[in-house]
């Protein structure tokens, strides 16, 4: 492990006041350019909030290869990146090599869509389509979670591929941004370099607690990985053991453990994290069995959670064919993981082995009436309080968390 793990641990504003001393200031924001690659909610909130500076700033959208200029007028009308998408305004574009090329900081904020042990290559592919283009002096800020290791071969694919050195004359960032709530974890920056001045106002009111710490990569990722594993340690114990109880249990272990508080949503916000964790492992150890039991919690609730529905159907008489089984999972589409997406079309196609007519519902909408009994499987609790505050329909809702509570309405 490297010193710099043992080192003090310096705040955003410290980093900003030695900035302002470094003549942080004097900067001409109409000259400096930034890219952001990948139309992704982090990529759009790094973006957005970047262009309000009056910085110019290209978003790339990876999927077309273009990149879209994203003046400060367009970032404050557009709150997130789905309504941005969504409307039609007439759009600043360039080719996205151009972007890369003349940019002083390159974001790596890319939209991930496919499966382990798919999306390892996949990423791989679109950081090389970053890096070819990049110019010497700038700097590259990646932002996907890693598991060990994996920065350094990136610096290593840097170096390789453009001739340049890593805290030399090119420059390289760690900065996983996470998917479990903000107010569990503080941003971290993992580099080999000491933190260029304009980078740092650049970031100045990004995150809400304004608080990032400055580690070396290797201590980056052993942070980051032990919040990850520290976040499941708590919660899949839970899920499992829950299994086992029998219902007159319910109201007792609700009473001593806040076990109705935790969601299928919940359990999925870290899947990517362990399954980058564990593909940057080898062999057979304690940790690596430690990850693999995590994400089996994950796979086995699927199954755990379609056969109680299985239960019920029998309990209630009712047959597939006279029921509706809706998937009511509200969830950010343009999230840059896409874990949530990869389950929920698992969970819709094992209900379909159970219920022929599943539909899923991940916004605001109106009950109508049916012939059919509605099975609702809520997946997150803003999903349940969204269901118990407008129930118009006679429904059974099934709570996606460990003690699956079954509430009639």
């Amino acid at each position: 492990m490297e010193k710099t793990f043992l080192q003090p641990i310096l705040t955003l504003i410290q980093i900003h006041e030695y900035a302002i001393w470094r003549g942080i200031m004097s900067m001409n924001a109409e000259t400096l350019k930034v890219a952001v690659y990948g139309l992704s909610t982090q990529g759009y909130k790094i973006a957005s909030h970047i262009s309000t500076k009056g910085i110019h700033v290209s978003i790339i959208d990876d999927s077309s290869g273009m990149a879209i200029t994203l003046k400060p007028d367009i970032a404050k009308t557009y709150s997130s990146v789905t309504s941005f998408i969504q409307d039609e305004t007439l759009l600043d574009f360039e080719p996205f090599d151009v972007a890369i090329n003349n940019a002083s900081f390159v974001f790596f904020t890319p939209r991930i869509r496919k499966s382990w042990p798919d999306a390892k290559s996949h990423i791989v592919s679109k950081f090389q389509d970053v890096i070819k283009h990049v110019n010497k002096d700038s700097s590259i800020i990646y932002t996907v979670p890693t598991g060990f290791g994996v920065n350094n071969e990136n610096i290593t694919l840097i170096e390789r591929r453009t001739g340049l050195s890593v805290g030399k004359n090119i420059f390289y960032h760690y900065m996983p941004m996470s998917s479990i709530s903000s107010t569990i974890f503080d941003t971290i920056i993992g580099t080999k370099s000491e933190l260029n001045s304009i980078f740092v106002n650049l970031l100045n009111g990004l995150f809400p607690n304004s608080t990032i710490k400055i580690l070396g990569i290797e201590s980056a990722e052993y942070i980051y990985c032990i919040r990850i594993l520290k976040h499941y340690g708590l919660m899949s114990p839970i899920f499992e053991i829950c299994k086992f109880a029998e219902r007159s249990f319910q109201s007792q272990m609700m009473e001593f453990e806040s076990v109705d508080e935790l969601y299928l949503d919940d359990l999925v916000s870290g899947l990517f994290d362990l399954n980058t964790i564990l593909s940057s492992l080898s062999g057979i150890s304690p940790l690596t069995l430690l990850v693999k039991g995590n994400i089996a919690t994950i796979e086995n609730y699927i199954k755990h959670l379609t056969e109680q529905i299985k239960i019920i159907l029998k309990k209630f008489e009712l047959k597939a064919s006279k029921t509706k089984a809706i998937i009511s999972w509200t969830f950010d589409p343009n999230e840059m993981r896409g874990d949530r997406l990869e389950i929920i079309s698992r969970l819709e196609s094992r209900l379909r082995d159970y219920v022929g007519d599943v539909e899923r519902h991940d916004s605001r909408f109106d009950y109508y009436s049916s012939e059919k009994k509605v099975i609702m499987v809520s997946c997150s609790k803003a999903d349940f309080d969204k269901i118990q505050n407008n129930p118009t329909s006679e429904i059974l809702i099934v709570k996606a968390t460990p003690m699956l509570g079954q509430i009639p309405v």
